[in-house]
């Protein structure tokens, strides 16, 4: 696979860049293994990668019904998934936050 062929996520990045420069700086991923995807992802060990994934998602107008919340690592970090469309892209957007120790699921539990 070429550069070219990876042509389309990364001209909505490109764009993305322009038509939103204050929104938070995602993780960035684009891979030969998806060619029309483009990934945004957030880690932070405080809420604020929920907040910057709610920027994204409102931005991107992906409906807060198609989220996707759960949790991972026995209930200690929340993740926040929803996938949508810009410019002819997939995007995925995904955001990992540490949960309170009072928040957290039981042992093998879903929250």
């Amino acid at each position: 696979m070429t550069l070219e062929e990876l042509a389309i996520p990364l001209r909505t990045l490109r764009l993305l860049a322009v038509d939103f420069p204050g929104l938070p700086a995602p993780d960035v991923d684009v891979s030969p293994l998806y060619p029309e995807r483009l990934r945004l992802s957030f880690h932070d060990t405080s809420c604020e990668s929920l907040a910057a994934f709610e920027q994204w998602r409102t931005a991107l107008r992906i409906a807060p019904d198609a989220v996707d919340a759960r949790t991972q690592s026995d209930g200690r970090t929340r993740v926040l998934a929803a996938e949508g469309s810009f410019a002819g892209a997939v995007i995925v957007l995904t955001a990992y936050a540490d949960l309170p120790a009072a928040d957290r699921a039981p042992a093998g539990g879903v929250r």
